[in-house]
């Protein structure tokens, strides 16, 4: 429980963040303890919660986000969002997605929690371009909007991604399929003019 409290309200688990504590059969107790107790919540099997509590609304539920970070950190895999998530977190389109779709170098696992649906599928690694970071999401964006819209892609990448990123697109642009490396590589030039300028 302390460590659940260090991560704060809102932290998922799974019985492997703990086994570093004790081995699974006690942390499987242990778990299983804490939620009978009211402490945790059980998401799903092998999913855990130290849930928010909202005064009206009660106990809210995890984001789509966190639990997929905790299903990736279980089998140590990566995460990417992916298409239409991609695109709205970068305001190219004002679409929100029902389902939370995520790319993964893991297994694929659906988890239902309520109305809402998390979704990781396994990926090969031409799909999982930087993962998890800024870049990743601008390739999964750019590979949702298609040929079409890769010039709205290009400007609102250029203005959000850091130098560093820039840097890392450069580097990885080249795993991207043909169509979509020129708009990748005017996105990284475009940082060499900010920094010469």
């Amino acid at each position: 429980m302390k460590r659940a409290r260090a991560i704060g309200r809102g932290g998922v688990f799974t019985p492997s963040d703990f086994l570093d504590m004790a081995a699974r059969a006690a942390v499987d107790q242990a778990l299983s303890r804490l939620v009978k107790n009211g402490k945790l919540r059980r998401l799903a099997r092998g999913l855990y919660d130290f849930p928010k509590a909202h005064p009206k609304l009660g106990l809210l539920s995890p984001t789509p986000d966190d639990v997929a970070q905790a299903l990736a950190r279980e089998t140590g895999s990566q995460v990417q969002i992916s298409g239409a998530r991609a695109a709205n977190a970068l305001g190219l389109t004002t679409q929100v997605p029902a389902r939370s779709t995520y790319l993964t170098d893991g297994p694929s696992r659906r988890v239902v929690l309520g109305k809402r649906v998390v979704d990781l599928r396994h990926a090969s690694p031409k799909h999982l371009i930087a993962p998890g970071s800024a870049v990743g999401t601008v390739v999964q964006a750019l590979r949702h909007v298609g040929p079409v819209r890769a010039a709205d892609v290009a400007q609102v990448a250029a203005r959000r991604l850091s130098a560093n990123d820039k840097k890392t697109l450069a580097s990885t642009a080249v795993q991207a399929p043909a169509w979509m490396r020129p708009t990748l590589v005017s996105i990284a030039n475009a940082a060499v003019a900010d920094i010469d300028g």
